[in-house]
């Protein structure tokens, strides 16, 4: 709760979800860079979040290793409501923890439905229900939601992540419009086929072909929208969501 003595600490604080591992970690380690300290949420992973701990440590930012379920409303207040009572309020939140669970609808399970919705979408409302009082109270914030070229685009077999994305991208256009006044910014990013794990069992050179860019992205192509997007650069970008994604209309 919102207390009216709270004094926010001075450290500029970037809390990325599911960040041990493929963009999540390489925006963890790009912002770091540039000089943020990290606030790195993942769900199981402890070998992964300790290497990108390690690495974001070695570049001289701290790193705080968050154990939560996104998904999990009373978990993710759990861990986050004492680190900012304790004057803790990041400047940024990128909401990057999702997965696929692909299927032809017909075929479809609820739980296969439910839980890629709860991941990608129940996920941004939980976290950021936890930081906007504060962002609010501050006047000021980046809020950055990784969403997909499959919000965007009509992608056989993935109804439910596209779904879930494409609702992430009207939730931001929302958020956007509604904290604007207090000068927190609220962008989405869709990328394309980037190189990581969520690929794996995808046709990737079918795929390839259909790229114009004749490529998959790579994560430092996200990782550096992000950075732009946290910077001063970027201060009159809002409710936007900026394809990543090699040229596929």
């Amino acid at each position: 709760m919102l207390k009216g003595a709270f004094v926010e600490n001075s450290a500029k604080i970037a809390l990325i979800t599911g960040a041990s591992k493929g963009i999540g970690a390489k925006i963890a380690l790009t912002l770091a860079r540039d000089g943020f300290d990290i606030w790195l949420n993942y769900r199981s992973d402890d070998k992964a979040a300790s290497e990108v701990k390690t690495q974001v440590e070695a570049v001289g930012r701290a790193c705080s290793l968050l154990k939560f379920d996104v998904a999990d409303a009373t978990q993710t207040t759990k861990v986050l409501q004492p680190l900012i009572d304790g004057g803790n309020i990041p400047f940024a939140v990128i909401n990057n923890a999702g997965f696929r669970k692909d299927n032809l609808l017909v075929w479809l399970t609820s739980e296969e439905w439910k839980s890629v919705i709860d991941v990608n979408l129940d996920g941004f409302f939980n976290v950021v229900k936890a930081v906007l009082p504060y962002m609010l109270k501050r006047r000021s914030g980046r809020i950055i939601n990784i969403a997909s070229a499959s919000a965007h685009i009509g992608v056989g077999g993935q109804t439910n992540y596209s779904a879930a994305k494409a609702g992430l991208v009207g939730a931001t256009r929302a958020l956007a419009a509604e904290v604007a006044k207090r000068n927190i910014l609220v962008n989405a990013i869709s990328p394309g086929f980037i190189e990581t794990d969520i690929l794996d069992g995808l046709p990737l050179q079918e795929i390839i072909k259909n790229i114009p860019l004749g490529r998959l992205g790579k994560t430092e192509d996200i990782a550096e929208m992000a950075s732009f997007l946290c910077s001063d650069k970027a201060a009159y970008i809002t409710g936007q969501a900026i394809q990543i994604n090699g040229g596929i209309c």
